[in-house]
C-alpha cells in the first residue's frame, strides 16, 4: 500500500484515482500518521467474455404454453 502526504494527495489527485481504479490501495497521511485511505469501491471486474455460455441452455418448445389450471388457480387464491 503506497502513502503519500496530504499536500502530495492533493497535487496528484487525478492521478492517485487511476492507480485507486486499477484496484490499488493509498494511504494519505499527515504529519507521518495516516488519516485516510483512498480504495476501490469494489474489486476491479474481470471483462466477460461474450458466448461463454452457449449451448448451455436450450429454451423448451412450449416455454410459452399457458400453465395448467391448478398452478395458474395459485395465483389467484
Amino acid at each position: 500500500m503506497k502513502e503519500v502526504n496530504v499536500h502530495e494527495a492533493k497535487t496528484h489527485f487525478s492521478r492517485l484515482l487511476r492507480r485507486v481504479q486499477a484496484g490499488e490501495e493509498i494511504l494519505i497521511a499527515r504529519a507521518g500518521k495516516p488519516v485516510a485511505r483512498l480504495m476501490p469501491l469494489e474489486p476491479p471486474r474481470k471483462s466477460r467474455q461474450l458466448g461463454q455460455d452457449e449451448g448451455l441452455f436450450e429454451v423448451p418448445e412450449d416455454f410459452d404454453a399457458p400453465l395448467p389450471d391448478d398452478v395458474l388457480a395459485k395465483f389467484y387464491k
